[in-house]
Formats: C-alpha cells, sequence, structure tokens
C-alpha cells in the first residue's frame, strides 16, 4: 500500500507496522531477538508492528537502527534546503582575497584631529 495524505493514521500505523514486520523477517530476526537488539521489550515490538499508537518515537528509532532502517527515516521529513535566491548568493563569484585585520591598518595611520582640518592653520 502506498502512504498518501488520504490515508488514516490507523492505515498509516498498520502499513509502517507490517513493512518493519517484513523487514525483522527479511533479516531472520524474532519479535524477541530484535526487542533484545533495540533494549525493548517484546510487546513493544508487537505493538509496533501491530500498528497500535501506544508506542513511542524514540522506540521505532531504535527497531530502525537494528534493522539498517534508519538511513531511511531522513526520506521520511525533508532536510530543510537554502531559498533560491540564498542558493544564487552562494553562487556568486568567489572571493579571491581575504579582508585584512581593521585594526591593523588604522594602528599605522596617523591620528586625526581638529587642529589638522581648520583652513589656514599650521
Amino acid at each position: 500500500m502506498r502512504i498518501q495524505s488520504s490515508t488514516t493514521d490507523e492505515a498509516v500505523l498498520q502499513e509502517l507496522g507490517q513493512r518493519l514486520a517484513t523487514a525483522r523477517l527479511a533479516a531472520n530476526l524474532s519479535q524477541a531477538g530484535l526487542a533484545e537488539q533495540a533494549g525493548l521489550s517484546k510487546r513493544t515490538i508487537e505493538r509496533l508492528e501491530s500498528g497500535e499508537v501506544a508506542t513511542q518515537l524514540s522506540s521505532l528509532v531504535r527497531v530502525c537502527r537494528v534493522l539498517g532502517l534508519l538511513e531511511r527515516l531522513d526520506l521520511l521529513i525533508a532536510a530543510p534546503t537554502a531559498s533560491p535566491m540564498a542558493q544564487i548568493k552562494r553562487q556568486a563569484q568567489p572571493r579571491l582575497r581575504a579582508s585584512g585585520a581593521r585594526g591593523a591598518v588604522a594602528a599605522t595611520k596617523k591620528k586625526w584631529t581638529w587642529a589638522e582640518t581648520i583652513p589656514g592653520k599650521p
């Protein structure tokens, strides 16, 4: 089944549970074996696979880690990307020179005083 926006919450949880069960069986693990490796109870694995809502998201992460599915969670919610304008700004001309230290330039110049700006005064 394909999970779509029109799919009910219960159906989504049941589908995810079935997919976890399939992945567990493909890894040749029993529910008890998976629970032990994930540091969870067998009942928690049963709840996840049946689609019960009483499980925590951290349990799902642990199970996915053991089954080698953790990287797929990255597809669940895509990482934020830069706006098109931000991407264009990044593509601007690359810097060719580093800016110097501002304090070093100021230290070499002669200090300005009011007497220097009055016309006709030495």
